[in-house]
């Protein structure tokens, strides 16, 4: 799809569709939507922040949230190598003398209405994280240097940043960090949230092996450890997958799933079931 801003013409992203459902922890659910609920004609969406360990579902979280409004959904990936073109308007040469100008995920999001989820929004730059100073306040536009256009976003334009808490992310500077609000913080499940997330995701394991991951994360959680329920699905995943020519599961199996996905020091916490 292509749309002209002030003579510009602009290649527009696809939407993302994903196959998922979140399960569990509906308070962090209805958190997520508060934000971007507008109560009066003068009010404004927020933009919030997603923060948790990695793997605890945030990104789950904001897309799960936009198809409950029925929105279209884009992701932006953001990595320390995201400028502020690739958050915005990226040129790209057609034929011998000729640009053309490909709209992000992100300003596609703002000129169709829908809802972009900047994921590890703490891996960018303050340089690209400047370039959308004015999108996370009263302004709401973004202004493209490469094409010369400023971009306003339309009025059910929703945005999401997801953060993860560990150390190789950069400290947002203080005039984003008061622009991206609230922060809404994702903690690992409780036991019978952590069994239905396996269930969704591994509808066609046995339960006996997924009630075995949910005791192994559930120790690891107690003991402070980062491993998530999308490490779970990686055990049990391969764990089915190594009985797939008539092997048994049985613990010594599971242990080699745990030990190939997670690494030895793993093993602390299959000891205590």
């Amino acid at each position: 799809m292509i749309v002209e801003i002030e003579g510009v013409p602009l290649h527009l992203a696809h939407p993302d569709e994903l196959s998922v459902r979140w399960v569990g922890q509906e308070e962090v659910m209805r958190q997520l939507l508060a934000a971007w609920l507008v109560v009066d004609p003068q009010d404004l969406p927020m933009n919030p922040r997603l923060l948790g360990k990695p793997g605890v579902g945030k990104t789950t979280l904001a897309y799960a949230a936009a198809q409950r409004l029925e929105r279209e959904v884009y992701i932006l990936q953001a990595t320390v190598d995201t400028r502020p073109e690739d958050l915005l308007i990226t040129p790209v040469i057609e034929g011998s003398s000729h640009l053309r100008y490909v709209a992000s995920p992100l300003v596609t999001a703002m000129l169709r209405g829908g809802i972009v989820i900047l994921d590890e929004g703490n891996r960018m730059s303050e340089k690209s994280w400047a370039s959308l100073a004015p999108l996370l306040d009263n302004r709401r536009y973004v202004e493209s240097i490469v094409a010369g256009i400023k971009i306003k976003a339309h009025p059910l334009f929703r945005l999401v940043a997801t953060m993860n808490d560990d150390a190789s992310t950069f400290d947002l500077p203080e005039y984003i960090h008061s622009r991206l609000q609230p922060q809404i913080l994702i903690d690992f499940p409780e036991r019978q949230e952590e069994f239905a997330i396996l269930k969704e995701n591994l509808p066609f394991a046995d339960d006996h092996i997924l009630n075995y991951v949910t005791e192994f994360l559930q120790q690891a959680h107690a003991a402070e450890e980062r491993y998530s329920a999308r490490d779970g699905i990686n055990i049990a995943r391969f764990a089915m997958k190594l009985a797939h020519d008539g092997a048994l599961l049985d613990q010594a199996l599971m242990r080699t799933a745990i030990v190939q996905t997670l690494g030895e020091e793993a093993l602390r916490y299959v000891g205590r079931l």
